[in-house]
């Protein structure tokens, strides 16, 4: 853990569990007496929260992927100064549900290849990565009927079906051979409080 503080993400594909391992990992730290930010993306600041419901809601094909991902790298930008980097300086840990590794994977990866692109963007507008990431790896077509089931009116990546699922799923098992050193891939196919359990040990290791 640096000076600046410590910034982990969790990822995975929708369903799969991450915003509750999440919450979990953000309500023991805080337990433990440490400063801690809880965030999320797309959102985490006002502007950002504008803007994640032009992109979780409404027909699938409502953007394309060039156009999703300029609205997630201004919906991050605002994240990032208003949210992300002020924790930082202060010294805070700061637990994001979803970072740029999800742009990546869903529109770099599964919605089209356009990783190149993915990356360039987040190098001139962005320019910082997690610490720490935990990708919560579970079964595409399980995770997807948990994903629909739960009815929040934001499914429009779910609404894509479950190729796409699996095609995320892919994505992210091979940022943690890109990343070894920041992408840890978590078992989510356990009960929720041994997942939380294995993540706060991991977290243990990077904290003072």
């Amino acid at each position: 853990m640096s000076a600046r503080g410590l910034f982990i993400s969790v990822e995975g594909i929708d369903g799969s569990g991450k915003s509750t391992q999440a919450r979990l990992l953000s309500e023991a730290l805080r337990g433990a007496g440490y400063d801690v930010v809880a965030t999320r993306e797309p959102g985490g600041a006002p502007g950002a929260e504008a803007i994640r419901r032009l992109l979780v809601e409404g027909d699938p094909a409502r953007w394309s992927p060039e156009t999703e991902i300029l609205l997630f790298n201004a919906a991050r930008r605002d994240h990032l100064e208003r949210t992300i980097q002020p924790a930082l300086d202060r010294g805070a840990v700061v637990v994001s549900d979803r970072f740029a590794d999800s742009t990546r994977v869903y529109q770099g990866v599964a919605r089209a290849s356009l990783r190149p692109l993915v990356d360039r963007l987040h190098d001139l507008v962005i320019g910082l990565e997690p610490d720490l990431t935990f990708v919560i790896d579970m079964d595409a077509r399980a995770a997807l009927s948990r994903g629909l089931a739960r009815q929040s009116g934001e499914d429009r990546f779910e609404e894509l079906g479950l190729g796409f699922q699996e095609a995320l799923r892919a994505g992210f098992l091979a940022l943690a051979q890109e990343y070894p050193d920041r992408v840890q891939i978590i078992d989510g196919a356990r009960p929720p409080d041994a997942i939380a359990q294995d993540v706060a040990t991991r977290v243990a290791a990077r904290l003072p």
